[in-house]
């Protein structure tokens, strides 16, 4: 994870954010990858119950930490690898965020594949990338910042990988100055079983 001071700098509204990727009150959310919590507080802050993700025990601590200095009770925190996803959280969820991990993800149909199981029929998905723009131009505190220029992927890119798992795009929205969130939905649990069983096999 980055150190605080730069991520303050580069995401200093995480409540705008969320709300900006289409989080309503009362929702069952996943926080994937949660990392240490920035976005799951105000995740949090909106969701009915939040499950928060990540295989590393220190950023789970300091998710915890984080929660609990703002005083939410709604989170529930989980060390998983994030490809079982929908065998650890029992029922189906409304919202699931990833943040700033799609691009590193080795196997990134096979991850699709479980966010989309683990979403209700209705449900979203929200990946927050970077724009595929040359690392030395994504400056943050006088520094180049984000993954390596040939790691990331443009909205097109992610929309490719989740439409084969049966998710349905809907929209990507600018988040200033060098990210973006591509939206997908779940249809109906029929044309998804449909859509998933026509793609098991492509190359």
């Amino acid at each position: 994870m980055p150190d605080a001071d730069w991520w303050r700098t580069l995401w200093p509204d995480p409540r705008g954010v969320i709300l900006a990727l289409g989080v309503e009150t009362g929702m069952d959310a996943i926080d994937l990858c949660c990392g240490d919590g920035w976005f799951t507080a105000p995740l949090a802050s909106l969701a009915r119950r939040v499950f928060a993700i990540d295989i590393d025990e220190r950023m789970l601590e300091q998710a915890r930490e984080r929660m609990a200095g703002v005083g939410a009770t709604n989170c529930k925190f989980l060390r998983a690898d994030a490809y079982d996803v929908a065998n650890i959280v029992a029922q189906p969820v409304d919202f699931v965020l990833m943040a700033n991990t799609f691009h590193g993800v080795p196997d990134q149909k096979r991850l699709a594949r479980a966010m989309a199981t683990g979403l209700r029929p209705g449900g979203h998905v929200a990946i927050v990338n970077w724009h595929r723009r040359p690392r030395e131009e994504t400056v943050v505190l006088d520094q180049p910042r984000g993954p390596r220029t040939e790691m990331r992927m443009s909205p097109e890119a992610v929309q490719a990988v989740l439409e084969r798992m049966g998710l349905r795009h809907t929209r990507t929205v600018e988040l200033p100055p060098y990210h973006y969130g591509a939206i997908f939905d779940k249809p109906g649990a029929q044309r998804l079983v449909t859509l998933a069983h026509d793609t098991d096999n492509a190359p």
